[in-house]
Order: structure tokens, then C-alpha cells, then sequence
């Protein structure tokens, strides 16, 4: 997979890509990651990348003047049906395990990290063809997001995670939040390991696994499990 990030602030990805899985998958060859400063593709001595909405309002819009030549130089003439756009906003739809394993069988991700107040609208309309949200909050800039979406885009690929089952079984793949887990010791301060998991009968703990992951959900994330059909 290849990997483009569009920021004002290509420096804040320096530590994400080099630590944990994402920097593993980078040094076996799965992905390649690259930040692009969007300020390369401003004209001025300033290198402004925004300016003041029409029709007034508070703050400021990044202007798609950077943004279409970026994108111009480097997708237009490569872009193929495995290429996806992607916008981080609060207005986007909510990030989900569901959209992870779908943006996993995808070649070429760019992704594209705004500031300010957003973009200017015909970024939108024109460029993106994904707007993504991983939550009903705001932050500074698309940044953090566009790190959170790569990371959960990225243990997924083949290869990345050492024992690719794990990854069968986590929150949300089955729509279910994950079972309780534990560790050695058996007995720590007291506190027991259910005996269950100690016991060695693997039906019987597979078993209590699924109860547990479906009484976690639904103390937990109700919301996961399909409404009821009325009569």
C-alpha cells in the first residue's frame, strides 16, 4: 500500500512513523507513507495556505489553490480505481472497524489534513472521495485523525501483525466489543482468573468468551446490536 498525507505540518508525523506497528510495517515493505507540506505549493513569500471566508464568519479557510496543485503533481496522472481521497472532518461519516477493512484493500490512500475552519468547499466537491469523522468532536487540525485512521488502516494489511488472527477478534470485527482477557499470574492481590480460562477445555472457553463479548456489548455499546423487529 501507498500512503500520501497533505498537512501544513509534515513534522508531526515524524514520531508516529517511527514507533509500534506502523514504523514495522514501513521496514517490511508493506506500506510507504509520505507527508507532502501543502506550503510547497504556495506562490507568496508567506506561503499562505488560507484566507478569509466569503460572506464573512469567524476564522479562516484553507484555500484550494495548494490543494488542487498537490494534487495535481502527484495523483492526477497516477490516479486509478485503487486510489481514494480522503478528508478528515468532523462533518465526515464516522470512522468504523467496518471502514478500516474496506480502506485495507485499497492500494493508494491520500490523505488530507485540515486547519483553521476547513477547506474551501470545492476541495470537497472536486477532490475528496472519502470525508471521514472519528468523532462528535473538533480538534485543531486533521492530523491526530489522519494518524488514528492510518494505524487502524495499516495493522490490517497481510504481513503487519505478527499473528494475523488476532485480528479477528477484536472490538468491532464481529460487531461485538472483545471479552475480558487475562495474564499470569493466576492469583494477583487476590484477584482470580476465572477458572474457566485455566481449565483447558477450549469449547468451554470459547464459549464463555462469546457470552462475555455479548454481555460486554450490551452493558457497554447497546447501540451495536440491531434493533429489535417489532411483531
Amino acid at each position: 500500500m501507498k500512503i500520501d498525507i497533505l498537512t501544513l505540518f509534515p513534522g508531526m508525523f515524524d514520531s508516529f512513523l517511527s514507533h509500534s506497528i506502523v514504523k514495522r510495517a514501513i521496514e517490511k515493505k508493506k506500506v510507504t507513507i509520505t507527508p507532502h507540506n501543502l506550503r510547497d505549493w504556495t506562490h507568496d513569500r508567506h506561503k499562505s495556505c488560507d484566507d478569509r471566508p466569503f460572506g464573512g464568519g469567524p476564522g479562516m479557510l484553507m484555500k484550494p489553490e495548494p490543494v488542487f496543485e498537490a494534487y495535481d503533481e502527484l495523483f492526477a496522472k497516477k490516479k486509478k480505481a485503487g486510489f481514494r481521497f480522503i478528508y478528515l472532518s468532523a462533518q465526515g461519516e464516522p470512522f468504523s472497524q467496518k471502514k478500516a477493512r474496506e480502506l485495507a484493500e485499497v492500494k493508494h490512500l491520500a490523505f488530507l489534513c485540515g486547519h483553521y475552519e476547513g477547506v474551501d468547499e470545492r476541495i470537497v466537491d472536486e477532490l475528496v472521495t472519502d470525508e471521514i469523522s472519528i468523532g462528535d468532536y473538533v480538534l485543531t487540525g486533521g492530523e491526530i485523525p489522519a494518524m488514528a485512521v492510518i494505524d487502524s488502516v495499516v495493522r490490517l494489511l497481510p504481513g503487519v501483525v505478527g499473528r494475523a488472527e488476532s485480528t479477528i477478534f477484536e472490538s468491532f470485527t464481529q460487531n461485538l466489543l472483545e471479552y475480558p482477557q487475562y495474564t499470569r499470574p493466576a492469583v494477583y492481590r487476590g484477584l482470580k482468573v476465572p477458572s474457566v480460562l485455566l481449565s483447558g477445555n477450549h469449547k468451554n472457553i470459547e464459549a464463555w468468551q462469546k457470552s462475555e463479548a455479548l454481555k460486554r456489548t450490551l452493558k457497554r455499546r447497546p447501540d451495536l446490536f440491531p434493533p429489535a423487529k417489532k411483531a
